[in-house]
């Protein structure tokens, strides 16, 4: 049922949200980070910039609320507060069925605007790291999502035409990121 060999060349995968059930532990650890600053993030804002790199969340957020603050500081708060909840995290198992049912058959990748350290410390947490043949992170392109860059490296990196991968995503940023990159795309949020 979810083999995709037949339709699609490669498949990519976002990370938090599509491969795990992170997002409110993320979303947790945002906001015990941030408050110490006084700096505000609604539930709301935080799913609407899914996809986001965690260095570019906190530039914004401290201008909007005219705050000088040390990016890095917070942000090394803001991982080691997610770190800490990691055993929390649970697989999206209709996400890991597919992934299951075409591993071996077809290339497949992670693509996720998360740091590396972030991406693969949840995937080896879960033991699913080496089910893919290339993690591409924040750190490895210079325009995010919604720009096409992390779907195109990753399309470069499997040696696939990009109009070959199929995309599962969680947010409507990296959505958009993906068709503008020529692939179709996967909304799981309706997966269970």
């Amino acid at each position: 049922m979810f083999k995709e060999k037949q339709k699609h060349a490669a498949l990519i995968f976002d990370c938090d949200g599509t491969l795990v059930d992170s997002m409110p532990w993320h979303f947790k650890a945002w906001r015990t980070a941030l408050n110490r600053y006084h700096i505000p993030f609604s539930e709301e804002r935080f799913y609407a910039l899914g996809g986001t790199p965690i260095k570019r969340i906190i530039e914004l957020l401290a201008e909007e609320a005219g705050q000088t603050v040390n990016v890095d500081t917070i942000a090394e708060e803001k991982e080691r507060l997610y770190y800490s909840f990691i055993p929390e995290i649970k697989p999206r198992k209709m996400v890991i069925k597919i992934i299951k049912d075409n591993k071996g058959q077809i290339p497949m990748a992670v693509a996720s605007g998360s740091s590396r350290h972030s991406v693969t410390t949840t995937l080896k947490y879960l033991d699913i790291l080496e089910w893919f043949n290339s993690i591409v992170c924040a750190e490895d392109v210079e325009k995010h999502k919604p720009a096409p860059d992390i779907f195109l490296e990753t399309a470069i990196r499997l040696g696939v035409a990009p109009e070959r991968c199929l995309v599962y995503e969680d947010s409507p940023l990296g959505i958009e990121a993906a068709h503008r990159a020529g692939m179709k795309a996967i909304d799981v949020r309706g997966f269970k």
